[in-house]
């Protein structure tokens, strides 16, 4: 694996190499945890941002912005549709509005609102679903968001970021307080690896290329990123076959320029994503090939179905979601190449 240096200096391969397969080197921390770091440094930039919770301060992390600027903090209960509709109105003021709450609520319960009252009006409304994906464990299927990436990409004006771990989290509500215009960021409840630093570029709608190989790429997005990384590394040694990763933390608005540079050089492409592997990463990688360049594809995700109860690490690896199941999903589309 040669190193190769980001427009920003970091040789943020090589500091893989050294970090990535060493569990002591590397930290666990929720992604959460970012969002609530972000939350006070943007406000302590902005004074119009604001923060709206519904009853869920402490698990969103937006407790931190509430205890730093108690004054810009309203809590809203259980009422994500209000939420959406108030947030809308204060951005009209010039306000910067997070709206915070567990993804299956919002967008889940209050798609409708954020349709019409942010994205149809253009509102500078940022919308932070905590708790995504499967991973939330035992709260069960009810609770595990995995339909948020494909019912928010569709929707016009909106963008669309998951960022990889707790650092990126950080970095992107940083950038999504000072983008104009309605953001959905996604993150996790459960613990997962930090593998990236404050030097790893972050830029919205800019995928970054986190390990170069000219066999096939596999592009995640979200924690998972982290069990493609560990597949890459297995099937250089054991399999000899180099893969291209590229955090796509972007959906929306797509790189489409790095995913279709990546397909014509590679041949092949695996996409993992802790999400519906229909209309989200796999999904819009899927319409950019067929438009652009279509090669082999194979895609990790939750297959047309809904989650269930179980500790996280278990459900993952039942629904096929960690590295043994990305290097068959690369193996088996290295046959189709």
């Amino acid at each position: 694996m040669t190193p190769r240096r980001t427009q920003t200096g970091i040789n943020h391969e090589a500091y893989l190499v050294r970090h990535l397969f060493d569990p002591d080197k590397l930290k666990q921390i929720p992604t959460r945890n970012g969002y609530g770091e972000g939350l006070v440094e943007a406000g302590k930039k902005d004074k119009n941002i604001m923060v709206l919770c519904a009853d869920l301060t402490e698990s969103t992390r937006s407790l931190a912005f509430k205890e730093a600027f108690p004054d810009r903090f309203v809590q809203l209960g259980v009422s994500e549709q209000s939420m959406a509709s108030i947030a809308a109105g204060m951005a009209i003021t010039g306000k910067v509005p997070f709206i915070s709450s567990y993804a299956c609520f919002s967008p889940g319960r209050n798609w409708e609102q954020i349709r019409t009252t942010v994205a149809l009006q253009n509102s500078n409304v940022k919308i932070a679903g905590a708790h995504a994906g499967v991973s939330v464990g035992p709260d069960g299927a009810t609770h595990q968001m995995i339909e948020d990436i494909a019912i928010m990409r569709v929707m016009p004006n909106m963008r669309v970021i998951v960022p990889c771990d707790s650092v990126e989290t950080k970095k992107a509500t940083l950038a999504i307080s000072a983008a104009v215009g309605p953001c959905y960021f996604r993150f996790a409840r459960e613990k997962s690896p930090v593998f990236t630093t404050d030097k790893t570029p972050f830029k919205i709608g800019h995928a970054e290329t986190y390990r170069f190989g000219a066999d096939v790429t596999i592009i995640g997005t979200g924690p998972l990123l982290y069990e493609a990384l560990l597949a890459a590394q297995v099937l250089s040694v054991d399999h000899g076959i180099e893969a291209r990763i590229i955090n796509l933390h972007t959906i929306k608005p797509l790189d489409e320029k790095t995913i279709v540079k990546a397909a014509k050089e590679t041949g092949a492409i695996v996409t993992v994503e802790e999400a519906q592997a229909a209309g989200g990463l796999g999904g819009v990688v899927a319409e950019t090939l067929a438009l652009h360049t279509p090669v082999p594809m194979e895609r990790i995700g939750v297959q047309d179905r809904f989650g269930e109860s179980g500790e996280p690490r278990e459900l993952l690896e039942n629904l096929g979601l960690t590295a043994p199941s990305i290097i068959q999903a690369v193996l088996t589309v290295l046959k189709r190449k």
